[in-house]
């Protein structure tokens, strides 16, 4: 089985698909997907249809959505049956994949792939190299972790309270992410090409006070410390009138050794006064 959440939701068996259109059996799949191998509890699956304020036919509802996906679970392992009926091996059935346990159901993958997991796997590599000081590696082992987001997670899921909350896990993971990818790919001097994607970055999560420190060492680096300067009061700026909140000490400290940098930074050319120019001013005032 290959399941994918990450974006549109997909879940695939023997490479047919088997998530259906109408929404509420779409729910129960994204949520059965998402903790593949793992019950869930037809309290959860209740919760997550009704928000909690079930009818009194949920359960009997409920097991109507899991005949319809056992029913899509059928047609997909037909495809690889034998017309004549001859092979002798036992075949899986829909019930085999989706599995009534005690208390609830589970989604069987069968060693399959996960998007989540898939994620999961390589972010927790990435750390421990980053761990390592290995940021070419952690660099690299990120960029393939955040490949695996094709959009939001559930993007074309309706989404109750259960998977609200796991879209909200996971794009905090996601974020994580590319937190640390940033990170590492600063400790490589890619400041210049990290200039571009900072700029969208700091526009779309306007308090994330780690953005905006990336942009503004990234900008710093660069030599185009106004900027990086402008980049803490427009962070500031937003924070105070928006959560009544002031930088935090270490973007406070940050902005400073900015601004220091820029007091002791030798003049520019256009900045210099030829000394001949100067003498002349010198001599007129004296005189």
């Amino acid at each position: 089985m290959q399941i994918e959440v990450l974006g549109i939701l997909d879940v695939r068996e023997n490479g047919v698909s088997i998530a259906p259109t109408a929404p509420k059996p779409r729910q129960v799949l994204a949520l059965l997907a998402l903790h593949a191998d793992q019950v869930v509890p037809v309290s959860a699956l209740i919760d997550e249809l009704w928000a909690g304020r079930p009818p009194r036919s949920a359960r009997t509802t409920l097991q109507t959505y899991v005949l319809q996906l056992r029913d899509l679970i059928t047609v997909a392992l037909e495809k690889d049956a034998p017309a004549d009926g001859s092979d002798s091996a036992p075949r899986r059935s829909a019930k085999d994949i989706l599995v009534t346990a005690p208390g609830g159901y589970m989604l069987v993958s069968g060693g399959g792939s996960s998007d989540v997991r898939e994620f999961e796997r390589l972010a927790g590599m990435a750390y421990r190299a980053l761990d390592e000081e290995d940021f070419k590696g952690a660099s690299r082992l990120l960029r393939e972790a955040l490949g695996l987001w094709t959009g939001s997670a559930f993007a074309d899921v309706q989404t109750g309270a259960q998977l609200e909350m796991e879209a909200r896990r996971l794009e905090e993971s996601r974020l994580c992410a590319l937190d640390q990818r940033i990170e590492a790919d600063l400790r490589l001097g890619r400041h210049r090409e990290l200039l571009a994607e900072l700029t969208v970055l700091t526009s779309r999560y306007r308090t994330h006070e780690n953005l905006h420190a990336q942009f503004m060492l990234a900008l710093h680096r660069s030599g185009r410390r106004g900027e990086a300067l402008d980049v803490y009061h427009r962070l500031r700026n937003t924070l105070v009138r928006d959560l009544g909140l002031e930088p935090s000490a270490r973007l406070r400290r940050l902005q400073r050794s900015i601004l220091m940098a820029a007091q002791e930074m030798p003049p520019t050319a256009e900045q210099r006064v030829p000394a001949t120019a100067a003498a002349v001013r010198v001599g007129s005032t004296v005189s």
